[in-house]
């Protein structure tokens, strides 16, 4: 690849531009929520109503008259407080927001990566190039169709937080308040980031270490331990220790051959979008491309892939700080995720998880198509166009969608599970009483309700097994609302009018074709 000194500019400019452009868009047509970030939301919901911090009210299931309050722990709060101060700051609507928010993350975390490429030796042209790629790929575009709160926000900050690792060449104060404060700032953003935590802190005492007596070892250790041990203190007594996180209700050990595959294969699952253009090679919401036996076989070709990539780039690129950096992340990333996959801990096979990891493995890939016959690269461009050409398409079918074919209310988002006729009637009748139940599958809608309570529920799988220890409710405060897809007609909302036993005698409104709702008072 022919080092050209002044066209990294134009394609940082083409990059900012594109994603500029993108999030102007956004703004005017904002996203839909995931259901995570729907919970957070819901969470700001209950606090801009006088509520306390981070806490989601829920109806206490033995009475629905009384609520019990959860502090949300499962995710971090980053993700409706960073779209909560452009509310404040602006007097935007969430879905605003949350675009506004989606679009400063995206330049921050371009500009935080592109420099973090360079200082780890790469030439101009090879960040601007790795930064060009990733805005290629799918997994870029998503929060603007889909808002997934801490992936942008862990993204915008992951760059400059590595930068930081890789930048700092002594033991001092300013080391102590970096560590500490990062753990905080990087927590906030995302509660994933603490296997990244560990795994850039690693990163940042071996490379200070590198050639010194086993006393400046230990020195240098405990000079990095103890602000990021105050830091962790402060998260878990602060945060984690007051509700459920994903790895609370770990099931047990389970020996899967995804275990250990997913892991080793996250690189080219999560730096060459392979996750997502399978449509989720395991964890998927639409019904899966593969059968269970070609999934298998798929996934260990991507990790012998995957490991031949990483033998290949720690073989030829030169550059020691980012063969180290990506050693340790490589192996952090499979210790923590396949010891929590064999425990069967509430975490997803997504190859979001490990998006960082696929991120850093980018230049380093370039580098060696660099190095590579023509062949090689023109094969590689090939791929490079598919993967923004489904990008592309990714991005205009979502945002038509959300733009034209959605439902959309005062929180300014797009609601996909619910048409706007019926939405229309559910906020005429949230103005006209105080003490009624509104009951949702989609965590979203609830946002529209300003003026009685909510209940979400998760929506009934198509195998119609229903778990009465969490559907069933008690108790008749005042009207009911069933606010369901169409699609539940029949055995799904019979199960849902059963659970709530105090109720009877419902009856059917279908103000619009999509949706449908089952009132009892």
């Amino acid at each position: 690849m022919p080092e050209l000194k002044s066209l990294h500019h134009p394609i940082l400019f083409v990059t900012a531009l594109l994603t500029l452009v993108i999030s102007v868009l956004t703004f005017i047509h904002p996203p839909a929520l995931y259901p995570d970030t729907a919970f957070g939301f819901q969470v700001l919901r209950n606090m801009r109503m006088g509520g306390e911090f981070n806490i989601l009210p829920r109806p206490d299931q033995a009475d629905i008259s009384k609520s019990l309050h959860y502090f949300l722990a499962w995710w971090s709060p980053g993700q409706y407080l960073v779209p909560y101060l452009f509310i404040k700051l602006f007097g935007l609507n969430i879905g605003k927001a949350v675009a506004v928010t989606v679009g400063i993350s995206s330049l921050i975390g371009q500009c935080g990566f592109y420099h973090l490429f360079k200082k780890l030796g790469f030439t101009p042209l090879q960040a601007a190039l790795s930064i060009f790629f990733i805005a290629c790929q799918q997994f870029y575009v998503i929060p603007y169709v889909f808002y997934n709160g801490g992936e942008i926000l862990i993204f915008a900050f992951m760059g400059w937080f590595l930068l930081g690792c890789t930048a700092i060449n002594k033991i001092n104060w300013q080391l102590g308040a970096f560590v500490l404060l990062s753990g905080l700032i990087g927590f906030f953003c995302k509660s994933a980031f603490i296997w990244l935590y560990g795994a850039g802190l690693i990163y940042l005492w071996i490379k200070l270490s590198d050639r010194e007596k086993i006393v400046k070892w230990l020195l240098n250790g405990v000079a990095i331990a103890v602000p990021s041990i105050l830091s962790l203190v402060i998260i878990y007594f602060g945060y984690l220790s007051k509700g459920e996180t994903p790895t609370s209700g770990a099931a047990g050990l389970k020996p899967t051959i995804e275990a250990f595959a997913f892991p080793i294969a996250s690189p080219l699952l999560a730096g060459f979008s392979v996750d997502d253009l399978t449509n989720g090679l395991i964890f998927h919401a639409d019904k899966p491309i593969f059968n269970p036996q070609w999934t298998i076989i798929i996934l260990m070709l991507l990790a012998v892939g995957s490991v031949t990539l990483f033998i290949g780039i720690l073989k030829k690129v030169p550059h020691k700080n980012y063969r180290l950096l990506i050693c340790i992340l490589y192996a952090v990333a499979f210790l923590f995720f396949c010891s929590q996959f064999l425990l069967q801990a509430d975490i997803s096979y997504e190859a979001r998880h490990f998006r960082i990891l696929g991120i850093m493995i980018i230049p380093g890939t370039l580098y060696l198509l660099g190095k590579a016959p023509v062949a090689a690269q023109a094969a590689f461009g090939i791929v490079w166009l598919l993967i923004a050409g489904t990008t592309i398409y990714f991005f205009a079918k979502g945002y038509h969608r959300n733009a034209f074919e959605t439902a959309h209310g005062s929180s300014g988002v797009a609601h996909l599970f619910i048409d706007q006729t019926t939405l229309n009637y559910i906020t005429r009748l949230d103005g006209q009483y105080a003490n009624a139940r509104f009951v949702f599958v989609s965590p979203d809608i609830a946002l529209e309700i300003k003026h009685n309570n909510i209940i979400s529920l998760n929506p009934i799988d198509d195998d119609l097994v229903i778990d009465h220890d969490y559907y069933d409710h008690s108790g008749h405060p005042g009207p009911l609302y069933l606010v369901l897809p169409a699609s539940y007609m029949g055995t799904k909302a019979n199960a849902l009018m059963g659970a709530f036993k105090d109720y009877h005698n419902f009856t059917i409104i279908m103000p619009g074709k999509s949706s449908i709702i089952y009132q009892a008072e």
